[in-house]
């Protein structure tokens, strides 16, 4: 590239902060692939952070900069929406954007101390730019996407072993797949991973892919693309934003289900926010939380909630001209152990955080700034944070530290550790991973109220299986120590092996025989509701036949789900 061309880039950058937040720059110079050499890269990139000032403490918590990223050595500049993943082994594993041994990004193994190991370095053919971060499978390797590279150069699909074998899943090809992922995927409900596409022209499609890289478009209609990818609802579905589209052209927040059915849930109106970068989050009360890197009553973003109904509250406006908070964020919210949601703003060009903050806001919408960010030990943090399970924030910022490369932090608030359940749905007999610490001591698991039997791998890891007496609620791990949460409610599946009799008249009792029973709320009889039922065990329901019950299946519904037998019921005279 010559040097007018990347000073005019330069200059573009400086004119406008707000629009360079838009991810046009930095997507544009992440597709120079062959034109732009990789010291040109950094040099434009850092054009693009514009970040000055000084640290300014706050109380009651403890920020760690943990790791400043080498580009040389390691990669760096990882951006968002990246998401760690905490793997079995307690470790956490990530994607740097760019740089290591060619310049074209990296996965990262850290440990929650700070000590770093370089996995891999994408070479192009394999992938380039994973920006999306990973998540862990359940197979115990990770999953990720890259934005470009691959076998057409429009991004690509990978799964890693937490050893560095890295395998291409699948390549975009530009077509009805469509292109340039720039989220990472998630683990749905039945075991298969799902993603967007976000290329610079239609189609923008939503996307699943099996383990083995079975790929499958769910939906390729979808007016704009889901700029952050998604993430898995405790109801099952899938949630995402794109930046722009809805009504208001604006950005929308929606819904889609496993077989690729779009809701779009509500379209920014700028008062309430606009262009979402973010992805957003399902809280355990069922409300959906998220951020925007633009609107709002001083255009400088909001935190919010929104109801399945669409009806949106917000819990904050940025008012960085005020000095009180950050700018812009990209970053999304983590939903963590004390019931509150953390995450990252930008800095503005003024203000008390200049370099941007790290903050809390709960549900109720009390807002509170945790970090003031400086060059030093980072900035532009644009990337989600999330939770490891010993309670502690870490994250990960483009910029800042002492090579610019960017920082792996940590923030603790003194929050609880937890388990995290690598799956949220399960029938009785079914294994679950769990994540932890301390299980070396531990003595008990539970599912609700049903007692599980347990292996421990590692003091890291465990697997329990389901119980049939097992209800749908939170999983407790217990030790000499204390007891273990997780963050998530497990979702117990009914079954129903067995109904007996399988015919007879008005007034007939009839056993179901199955397990995950109880708690059951209903019981229906052709899809006519039984007015009187007994739940005699987390194994079997006597229900009386109804009047006006018709020849059919017999179907139950607990709180982990509804169950159909398998067997017809005939209403006889």
């Amino acid at each position: 590239m010559s040097d007018a061309r990347l000073q005019h880039l330069k200059q573009l950058a400086h004119c406008d902060q707000k629009n360079m937040r838009s991810r046009v720059w930095v997507r544009l110079l992440f597709s120079m692939k062959g034109i732009l050499a990789h010291g040109a890269y950094l040099t434009v990139l850092g054009a693009l952070s514009l970040a000055v000032g000084a640290a300014v403490p706050l109380q009651a918590q403890t920020y760690t900069d943990l790791h400043d990223f080498d580009c040389n050595v390691e990669g760096c500049q990882p951006s968002y929406p990246q998401i760690l993943a905490q793997g079995r082994d307690g470790n956490l594993y990530g994607t740097t954007n760019a740089g290591g041994t060619s310049g074209m990004g990296t996965v990262f193994k850290m440990t929650p101390s700070g000590i770093i190991t370089t996995l891999h370095n994408f070479s192009g053919a394999d992938g380039w730019n994973p920006s999306g971060g990973l998540v862990l499978g359940t197979d115990g390797n990770f999953y990720g996407t890259t934005n470009i590279g691959g076998a057409n150069d429009l991004g690509t699909v990978f799964k890693i072993t937490p050893a560095g074998v890295l395998t291409t899943l699948y390549s975009f090809t530009g077509a009805a797949d469509g292109a340039n992922p720039l989220g990472g995927i998630v683990l749905g409900k039945n075991g298969s991973f799902y993603g967007a596409t976000c290329g610079f022209n239609p189609p923008w499609t939503l996307y699943s892919i099996t383990p083995a890289g079975k790929f499958k478009v769910i939906n390729s209609s979808y007016p704009a693309c889901a700029d952050s990818g998604l993430s898995l609802g405790i109801d099952g579905n899938l949630y995402g934003e794109s930046s722009a589209g809805g009504v208001t052209g604006r950005g929308a927040p929606f819904r889609v289900t496993a077989a690729g059915a779009v809701m779009i849930l509500y379209s920014f109106d700028y008062t309430h926010g606009a262009n979402p970068f973010s992805p957003v989050v399902q809280g355990n009360d069922g409300l959906i939380y998220g951020t925007t890197s633009a609107g709002g009553s001083t255009g400088a973003g909001t935190v919010f909630k929104l109801t399945i109904g669409g009806k949106i509250t917000l819990l904050h406006e940025f008012k960085p001209s005020g000095g009180d908070d950050g700018d812009g964020p990209f970053a999304g919210l983590v939903a963590a152990s004390d019931g509150n949601f953390y995450g990252a703003a930008e800095g503005p060009n003024s203000g008390l955080y200049p370099d941007g903050d790290l903050f809390s806001a709960t549900s109720g919408g009390s807002y509170s700034p945790l970090y003031a960010f400086d060059s030093t030990h980072g900035t532009l943090p644009q990337a989600t944070p999330m939770q490891h399970t010993n309670g502690k924030i870490y994250g990960v910022t483009t910029r800042g530290g002492a090579p610019e490369g960017g920082v792996f932090y940590s923030l603790d608030n003194h929050l609880p550790p937890f388990v995290y359940l690598v799956t949220m749905w399960g029938t009785a007999g079914q294994t679950v991973e769990i994540l932890g610490q301390g299980f070396n001591t531990a003595t008990g698991v539970k599912f609700g109220s049903g007692l599980a039997s347990f292996t421990v791998v590692s003091d890291s890891y465990m697997t329990a299986v389901v119980p049939a007496d097992g209800t749908t609620g939170f999983v407790a791990v217990t030790s000499p120590s204390g007891t273990l949460t997780s963050n998530r409610k497990f979702n117990v599946v009914p079954v129903i092996s067995s109904i007996a009799p399988t015919s007879g008249p008005v007034g007939t009792q009839v056993t179901i025989t199955g397990t995950g029973l109880t708690g059951t709320t209903k019981v229906t009889f052709g899809g006519v509701k039984a007015i009187t039922f007994s739940v005699n065990s987390g194994t079997q329901i006597t229900a009386t036949l109804p009047t006006g019950a018709k020849t059919g299946k017999i179907a139950v519904t607990t709180p982990g789900g509804t169950a159909s037998s398998k067997a017809i019921f005939t209403v006889t005279p």
